[in-house]
């Protein structure tokens, strides 16, 4: 029976994911996100209101891999595109060589928060701050994390 409940609820999610369209008419978009570094970044709407977002990402340091759900938010402006604003949470890792930091595997919790324009063609430029405290190698708080996106929407 608990086998049966979890497979339907499993499948209802993947259903309404499946369909799940962002308030920009979108389900996905790719691009980069640039800053301190850069991170190539994919999003993907589970729901209108939220959205998951992957990110590979490099810097004169080291590399990292991160994933955070965003919740999404119109603004209530009358322009020719979309204004969206967002505020998101997940998690980071990666490894680095810095001489301000123990070098090694870095494991951390991110935060963040944004706003997003979607032009009238598949294109979207966002700019947001993604401050993260990291557990390992040395808990540390990285202020970092300004960076512009542009992405390819489909």
């Amino acid at each position: 029976m608990k086998r049966l409940l979890l497979v339907a609820v499993m499948a209802i999610l993947s259903l309404s994911a499946a369909n799940a369209q962002g308030g920009n008419g979108y389900r996905n978009t790719i691009g980069i996100r640039g800053g301190y570094g850069a991170e190539v970044s994919y999003q993907r709407y589970i729901v209108p209101e939220g959205r998951i977002e992957g990110t590979l990402g490099v810097n004169r340091y080291g590399f990292s891999v991160e994933g955070l759900y965003q919740w999404m938010f119109d603004f209530p402006a009358s322009t020719a595109g979309i204004w969206q604003w967002y505020a998101g949470a997940g998690l980071g890792m990666g490894a680095w060589n810095h001489k301000d930091f123990k070098d090694g595997f870095a494991l951390g919790a991110l935060g963040q928060i944004g706003i997003e324009y979607t032009f009238n063609i598949p294109l979207l430029l966002s700019l947001d701050y993604r401050p993260g405290f990291y557990f390992t190698p040395e808990a540390k708080f990285d202020w970092t994390g300004f960076a512009l996106g542009v992405r390819y929407c489909f």
